[in-house]
């Protein structure tokens, strides 16, 4: 039997402990400024698999809050670490990071789950609950296959660098410390619910204001105002446009085949008026601008500027009250590798040897931390793990344990090829 096939083998043999800790990561309610407690979790697997760890509070490194890609309005990060542990290889492979974020969206309406959302509740092949496909399923994969290369005693070449970072929700501070720490490598996995496509795209995004005045007047006689809700439908019906205008071209793209809206602009907010009997004279609408993975975050934003700007200079209205636009809170830059790319290459080798059948290869319909990677860090991202996309901050969240150990193994297989092995050191060690 050979070092891969060992590897699948002791994967599949530990299922029950990989639920455990994955139940475990998940009744802990590591929402925004509360990650600590699950950090603890993955922190203690870490020293029991003897990786050199480093733990620290991302705020401790003043330049963070300043570098033109940090963008959180979060103040204290103190007692919520960031966490990097190591597998050191010997020298001579390939280095990979594997980086995974601890930090889950908070539950929303809890009534709207079958069962308590931090529950971890198991039904069948199923784990239940915030946090399970985004992203602390893809985390005990990570876990799971340097598990299995650390126990069979598998000497690498190559180090391996396992990241559980915070604040990827909210814009991916987490992520930005560790690359201004110095973590480097030569390619990274993001484990991130893919439902086990492989994205070698990702989208990139930001959030917009969009401020729309109007005149007050009494309900009764509201021809005598202008109600700036009525001017915000005129706005929005504008971004449609704008919508469309950017997706044409994408639309092409061989990895966006069959995708509706490549990089939609969604209006998320919307908040006007202060009584029913009045018009309202200020509309505040709130959204997130797609942005492509084959343009800078900068020309996406023109875009849009050029549009508030076209309507501002065209309707008389808006030439006695601009619409303003702000761009505020979270960001996420896009990033891409080539499909030729020897990590891409190397990942789905070994989904086939796992699978037997080809993956799917699309571009990531969100953004990740793999734009903070790519772009900041120079480091190629590829993002593959389990999970159902369409369940990522969804209530009744859950993730199939049978993916969470595939792509275990399509990681560990993955680790074999690019960080290379000592094969005369190779010893199995039965369990």
């Amino acid at each position: 039997m050979d070092v891969k096939e060992r590897v699948k083998q002791y994967i599949q043999g530990h299922r029950r402990e990989a639920t455990a800790l994955l139940k475990s990561l998940i009744q802990q309610q590591s929402v925004r400024g509360n990650e600590g407690k699950a950090q603890a979790l993955v922190v203690e697997k870490c020293r029991q698999l003897g990786l050199e760890i480093d733990l620290w509070d991302i705020d401790e490194d003043h330049t963070l809050t300043t570098h033109p890609a940090f963008y959180s309005d979060r103040t204290d990060f103190g007692g919520n670490p960031n966490l990097v542990a190591i597998l050191k290889g010997s020298g001579g492979g390939k280095s990979l990071l594997l980086n995974g974020h601890i930090d889950v969206v908070p539950e929303g309406n809890e009534h709207d789950w079958h069962h308590h959302p931090f529950s971890g509740f198991e039904k069948g092949n199923r784990i239940y609950g915030r946090g399970s496909t985004d992203m602390k399923g893809g985390n005990v994969s990570l876990l799971l296959a340097l598990e299995a290369l650390i126990k069979l005693e598998v000497k690498l070449k190559g180090d391996v660098i396992f990241q559980s970072v915070i604040e990827e929700e909210s814009g991916g501070a987490g992520t930005l410390a560790t690359v201004l720490r110095g973590y480097h490598a030569d390619g990274a996995i993001i484990p991130e619910p893919t439902s086990m496509k492989l994205f070698p795209h990702q989208q990139g995004s930001i959030w917009f204001r969009l401020l729309i005045r109007g005149k007050s007047a009494h309900g009764g006689t509201r021809y005598e105002g202008v109600s700036s809700l009525e001017l915000a439908i005129l706005v929005v019906e504008k971004i449609k446009e704008l919508e469309i205008k950017r997706n044409e071209k994408l639309k092409q793209e061989p990895l966006y085949k069959g995708v509706p809206i490549p990089v939609p602009i969604n209006i998320g907010i919307c908040k006007t008026g202060n009584w029913p009997s009045s018009v309202p004279d200020l509309t505040i609408l709130e959204g997130r601008l797609g942005v492509s993975p084959y343009e800078e975050i900068e020309a996406a934003m023109e875009d849009m500027e050029l549009v508030i700007n076209d309507l501002n200079n065209m309707n008389e209205w808006f030439q006695l009250k601009p619409i303003e636009l702000e761009w505020f809170g979270a960001r996420w830059l896009p990033g891409r590798i080539e499909l030729e790319h020897p990590l891409l290459k190397t990942l789905q080798n070994n989904y086939f040897h796992v699978e037997q059948k080809q993956p799917i290869i699309e571009a990531s319909p969100w953004g990740t931390d793999g734009g903070i990677l790519s772009n900041i860090g120079n480091i190629p991202v590829v993002v593959f793990g389990p999970g159902i996309t369409e369940k990522a901050h969804d209530s009744n969240e859950y993730i199939e344990m049978n993916d969470v150990l595939k792509v275990a193994e399509v990681i560990a297989c993955t680790i074999i090829d690019w960080c290379e092995t000592q094969k005369e050191d190779f010893q199995y060690r039965k369990e």
